[in-house]
């Protein structure tokens, strides 16, 4: 029996940091930047995921984070929690925490240092999806982990009712239209570099799930919005006009830029977790002038 297909989400949604203060998760802060995306017409939140820095949180922080994102969206934005680990035990046990805090769907990304073969990998992912009671989007991007989702692997996954789509982030054009021209009506695809939105768009893309929405959400999502109305012309020019932006905050390392950028404009603290460290002093100078180019300081 063939699954019923429901769009997790549609446009614009934002792989959201995970503010700190003092070594601990800022509620507060946390609370304020969900209402600035919902403000910005961002259609859904990812928590815990890469950006978030999920992996440096404890699971009880990881837990902290899922609540009050799900507490204080309230039903305004879809919170999509990042469970992926490269042990599929504990994925499967993120996975089920998150459903059980009411998350509405999760992102899982394919294992990393510990890498499988074919069959290993899509086994890994059929046993987090048959084990919760919410939708699941893979997550690959092989420049974090080495690894890449196979055709064959896709083969395999696109018949899981419980697997809805893909984060897709290996930045190969040519892979991505494989996968487009492939994926079956119930799979959906979603960009996971935000310079290559509308070209993923273009090809059959649901949306995408991005880094600079955390700074610029009514954009991204007027970006998508423009697209999915017909408006080609005016989202190619937003996607123009954000990559000099786009380039800056990927100076070093994510979320290392974005989080900096967001203590200029007062809206969390710059601080990461080790290993991760602050911005060189060229980096810092170059987020700066980016975001005074933008008006955005």
């Amino acid at each position: 029996m063939s699954k019923i297909h429901t769009k997790i989400f549609t446009g614009a949604a934002t792989a959201l940091i995970t503010p700190f203060k003092s070594g601990k998760i800022d509620h507060e802060a946390l609370k304020r930047l969900i209402d600035i995306q919902i403000a910005g017409d961002i259609s859904a939140l990812v928590i815990c995921g890469t950006t978030g820095e999920a992996s440096t949180l404890s699971e009880e922080e990881y837990s902290e984070c899922i609540s009050i994102a799900v507490a204080h969206a309230n039903g305004r934005a879809t919170i999509i929690a990042g469970s992926g680990s490269n042990c599929t035990e504990k994925a499967v046990r993120l996975s089920r925490t998150a459903c059980e805090l009411g998350a509405d769907a999760l992102l899982v990304i394919t294992p990393y240092y510990n890498k499988t073969n074919e069959e290993g990998l899509w086994r890994h992912f059929y046993q987090i999806a048959d084990n919760v009671s919410k939708p699941v989007i893979l997550y690959n991007v092989p420049s974090r982990t080495g690894m890449n989702i196979t055709a064959g692997a896709y083969k395999k996954l696109f018949e899981h009712e419980n697997i809805y789509g893909i984060k897709e982030a290996s930045c190969n054009m040519s892979d991505i239209v494989d996968l487009a021209s492939t994926k079956n009506d119930s799979f959906d695809l979603y960009c996971g570099n935000d310079d290559l939105v509308i070209p993923m768009l273009s090809v059959g893309g649901s949306g995408v799930i991005s880094v600079i929405s955390n700074i610029m959400p009514k954009e991204v999502s007027d970006m998508c919005s423009c697209f999915f109305s017909g408006k080609t012309e005016e989202a190619r020019q937003i996607q123009l006009w954000l990559i000099p932006l786009i380039r800056s905050m990927f100076c070093e390392v994510n979320p290392i830029p974005v989080k900096y950028a967001m203590s200029l404009m007062g809206l969390c603290s710059a601080e990461v977790r080790a290993p991760l460290y602050e911005p060189s002093d060229a980096s810092k100078e170059k987020i700066k002038h980016a975001l005074e180019q933008y008006r955005m300081i």
